[in-house]
Formats: C-alpha cells, structure tokens, sequence
C-alpha cells in the first residue's frame, strides 16, 4: 500500500488515531475480558490469533468497509448515504455490549468535532465510530488509505491496551504483538476495498459470546 498525504493531514491522523482521542475506546475490552478469564486467550499466541480473526473477519467485513463507503458518501454530499452506512454499522453489531461500544465512542467523537467547529453532518441519535471517524477524516483531507489505517489503529491499540492487562502482557511484548498484527492490516484493508455491498458482515460467535457474557462477569475492569 502506497499512501501520499500532506503533512496537514499525516497530523491530523495522528491526532484522531491516538489513545489520547477524548472518546473513550480504553474503556471497553469488546468481549476479551471474558474471554481471558473464560481461559479461551491465555498468551501471547492466542492474543495474536483473537485479534488476528477479528481484524480480517470483522474490522476488513465491516468498519474498514464502511469507513471508505462513508467517505464516498461525503465525498459527493451524499448525506443520506452516510445515514444509510451509519445505520448498517450499527445493526452489525452483534451484542449490545459491541453496540454500545459503538455508539458511546461515536457520540463522544462527534461532541469533540462540534466543540472544534466542525460540522458532524450526521444527524441522528445513535452514531457509529465509523460513520463519525469518517466525517473528521474528510474535513481534515485526510486520504481514505490512511484514514482505513488510522480507524485499525486505533482498534488495535485498545485491543492491546486491554491485552497487556488482562492477559497479562508485559511491555514488550505487548509491542511485539502490536507489531505482528501491524503486518496484517494492509492485506485486511484491501479485503475491505474488494468488497461488494452485499457482502458486508460479520460472523464471530466466539466474539459475539464472549462480549454478551462480559456483562454478567463478576469482576470487570472494562465497561459493559
């Protein structure tokens, strides 16, 4: 994947990919916490592989998907468009944990962008990450290749952020992960600009368990 981005816009993504984004992702573990005290992920290698799946079978099927058809939509004021895309991130979200998830770091995103003097264009009670990560990344022109790889960062850090926690990792290998996964999202994001519009979807039932479980777990760290 080759990607040519101003400097404007290369701090821009960097600004709305990073942990430090006020929205609130840290606070959620989607489905891992329970999978971890399930004994399903206990290491490093079954971290790699739970992280593995989703980001090829879920972030590739749906977010990565959405995000370039959203900004497609925005690309050509196709409001409605973005509304339609926005409502079919939400219904593929399989537990109301993961819709939750979904929705609290979206309005959070669109609060920041207003506070900014930006424009949300969406205008709707319940909004995706996707939809609204997609609405800052065209105001700042920022480049639909890098602002895919921004949404997948910005996953992949709080996936392993919770990791090094729960599992736990140390330090070090939480980076070695990192970097793992970090060879896997090109072929993932080219996956999602094959696709089709009827082939959009996920089917993660251990994902889907594991998050509809972690709202009963007796001890949490992460949201639910």
């Amino acid at each position: 994947m080759s990607i040519t981005i101003t400097d404007g816009a290369l701090l821009r993504l960097l600004q709305l990919s990073s942990a430090s984004l006020p929205v609130g992702g840290y606070a959620f573990s989607q489905g891992l916490e329970f999978a971890i005290e399930a004994g399903w992920v206990r290491n490093l290698k079954e971290t790699r592989e739970w992280l593995s799946l989703q980001l090829h079978d879920s972030l590739a099927q749906v977010d990565c998907a959405i995000l370039l058809r959203c900004l497609h939509a925005l690309e050509k004021a196709g409001i409605a468009q973005l509304h339609y895309w926005n409502q079919y991130a939400l219904a593929c979200r399989e537990t109301r944990e993961l819709r939750l998830t979904d929705t609290a770091t979206g309005s959070a995103l669109i609060r920041l962008l207003r506070q900014l003097g930006i424009d949300p264009q969406i205008q709707t009670e319940e909004v995706s990450f996707v939809a609204a990560f997609a609405v800052a990344a065209h105001h700042w022109q920022i480049p639909e290749e890098a602002a895919a790889l921004g949404l997948v960062w910005s996953w992949l850090e709080n996936q392993v952020a919770a990791a090094t926690k729960l599992v736990p990792l140390g330090q070090t290998l939480a980076q070695q992960l990192i970097g793992e996964i970090q060879h896997e999202v090109p072929a993932a994001i080219a996956r999602a600009r094959q696709l089709q519009d009827w082939e959009l979807g996920a089917g993660l039932p251990a994902l889907a368990i594991a998050s509809a479980r972690h709202e009963t777990q007796y001890t949490r760290l992460f949201r639910s």
